[in-house]
Parts: structure tokens; C-alpha cells; sequence
């Protein structure tokens, strides 16, 4: 079990590389900048603002403009928030990689959202119906992912 759970933080900690080549031709020089948006300025603000694009001074990599992308409407509210953002933004970063904010109006991206609401829970006939489905699940760890994965699936639906 420890070498499955180590394979995968592994693959966590290998997301940025992965994503960095094809994010680098938008100009992010840090491609967790977009796997880590909505932990960096929280939920509300990753579901009005998304980052779009990353550049800094020649030769640089510190105080770069981050260009973001605000929903409609909400250009004043970013631009109040701008130097909260910022701090954030610069406090995951651990130094001052961003000095400023360029609003584009546009809807946010889909990477930067929020995740969606948790599925309503189960109702006890279909609780146990579950339950009785994995009882032959030896492994608690995937008898867990599999309650989850029923419990999200929701009754009716095919599994």
C-alpha cells in the first residue's frame, strides 16, 4: 500500500513538469500557477478569475505582469483586489514574481474553476444497496474509493 500511495504523490509532484511544455508556449514559466489557481486565491476569486498568461522583463523572472481573465462585470471588483491577489499570488510563489495584474474580460477558465458542488447523499436503501456490493472488498483503502466513487455515481445511474 505505501508504494502505491508513493507512486501517487509521485504523479502529483509531477503534474507542473508534465504541463509545463504546453503551458510554456502561453508564456507560464510556472505551470503550477494554473494546477494550483483556485488553492492560491481560493474558491470565490478562482471562479470569477483564471490566469491567462505569465511574462516577465527580459531576461528576468521576477516582478512579470500576470494577465487574468475576469468575468464580466467584475473588472472593478479584481482591480479593489488586486494587491490581496498579489499577495497571494506571491506568497505561494515564495518571492515577488508577479508586480501587477492585467484584467481581460472574458470567462474564466474551466482549469481555474472551482470544483463543482458534492452530489447529494445517498438515501438509505441505496446506502446499503452499496454497502452490500463491496462487502466482498478486501482492501479498505479501495473499498473507501469505491464507496466514493458509488456515492458520487448516485442511485440509478449504470455501476
Amino acid at each position: 500500500m505505501e508504494k502505491r500511495r508513493g507512486a501517487m504523490r509521485a504523479i502529483s509532484a509531477e503534474i507542473a513538469k508534465v504541463a509545463a511544455p504546453a503551458l510554456g508556449r502561453r508564456g507560464f514559466a510556472a505551470a503550477q500557477l494554473i494546477t494550483e489557481w483556485q488553492s492560491i486565491v481560493g474558491p470565490d476569486w478562482a471562479a470569477k478569475v483564471s490566469p491567462d498568461r505569465l511574462s516577465f522583463p527580459q531576461g528576468e523572472r521576477r516582478d512579470g505582469t500576470l494577465r487574468v481573465r475576469v468575468a464580466s462585470g467584475l473588472g472593478p471588483e479584481v482591480q479593489h483586489a488586486t494587491p490581496l491577489l498579489l499577495e497571494r499570488i506571491n506568497g505561494f510563489f515564495g518571492y515577488r514574481a508577479v508586480a501587477r495584474l492585467a484584467l481581460v474580460q472574458g470567462p474564466p477558465s474551466r482549469l481555474a474553476r472551482p470544483a463543482r458542488r458534492p452530489p447529494p447523499p445517498l438515501a438509505a436503501a441505496d446506502r446499503a444497496a452499496l454497502d452490500r456490493r463491496l462487502a466482498a472488498v478486501e482492501d479498505p483503502e479501495l473499498r473507501d474509493a469505491l464507496r466514493r466513487l458509488g456515492e458520487a455515481m448516485g442511485p440509478g445511474r449504470p455501476g
